[in-house]
């Protein structure tokens, strides 16, 4: 249990240092964060649901469906992997049966939110809530599954966008007395969002940092200043990687060759990127 992936982030947060977690939407982007050197990476729901099957974050992706791509990105990189839970996708058993899976995928920490099913990405308008007792009591029950396990539970409210900044600290503060061990308000779309919740909520708490809006001004050691443990930049690797493949696909078909399509990894780069050389050993060792 040392050594597990939680211990691993719990040693991270130790350590007084913000933890820059950029959003990870596959496993191969999940190495190329690790590559890039940071130290913990986020698996962003969004993401996941943009890999898995092209649609807006809004409640698609199965309990199952997420996990398992938990469990693969965690299978591609040895850095801790903060995990998009959504609601937790049902009532307390599926809870439980949410963090007991989790647990097994590998993955250093888990968020929960506050939302109503079905639940969509928190920069979306048209979010519904649940009763915040209600969820804390849902959160509660997270903890409590998790058992001897070395899992870190983050509880989320949405409440920025629909009920404002003070209702969003209060169901922060009741989440953190449901014994959860950092609390995290998406949907920030501001500075001024940024520095009430950092006012507001004491303790661990993470950040969101989405580009396009003007919380980008801040810099992780602003972030760090202002008392957060965790900066996710959940979408920062698919918008890149979305733009890169638009424009090499435009230049693709206006010229009919790749040759001037962009910046682009060699193929031998690419083989290193996934580990080629580790299979390519293997065969050598144990192959016919």
């Amino acid at each position: 249990m040392t050594d597990s992936p939680a211990a691993r982030l719990r040693g991270l947060l130790a350590s007084g240092e913000i933890v820059m977690a950029p959003g990870a939407p596959d496993s191969i982007s999940a190495r190329v964060i690790e590559q890039a050197g940071f130290a913990a990476l986020y698996m962003t729901g969004l993401g996941a649901t943009a890999s898995r099957l092209g649609t807006p974050d809004i409640g698609l992706l199965t309990q199952t469906e997420m996990t398992e791509h938990a469990r693969n990105m965690a299978r591609a990189v040895s850095i801790p992997i903060i995990a998009d839970a959504d609601t937790g996708y049902g009532g307390p058993s599926n809870i439980h049966r949410t963090v007991r899976e989790h647990v097994q995928a590998g993955v250093a920490a888990i968020h929960l939110e506050d939302q109503m099913a079905p639940k969509r990405c928190g920069q979306l308008a048209g979010i519904r809530l649940i009763d915040a007792e209600e969820n804390a009591r849902r959160l509660a029950c997270a903890v409590e599954a998790r058992g001897a396990d070395d899992l870190l539970i983050i509880g989320r409210t949405d409440a920025i966008g629909t009920l404002g900044p003070a209702e969003a600290v209060r169901r922060a503060r009741l989440y953190q007395q449901a014994g959860v061990d950092l609390v995290f308000v998406d949907g920030i779309k501001t500075v001024a969002e940024v520095e009430a919740v950092a006012r507001g909520v004491e303790g661990p708490k993470v950040v969101s940092i989405v580009d396009g809006n003007e919380t980008v001004k801040l810099t992780a050691s602003d972030l760090q200043a202002m008392g957060f443990s965790v900066v996710l930049y959940a979408v920062t690797a698919l918008f890149a990687a979305t733009r890169a493949v638009a424009d090499a696909m435009a230049t693709l078909k206006r010229d009919g060759t790749p040759a001037q399509a962009g910046p682009q990894h060699t193929y031998a780069e690419y083989c290193a990127l996934v580990d080629l050389p580790l299979h390519q050993g293997l065969d050598d060792r144990f192959g016919a």
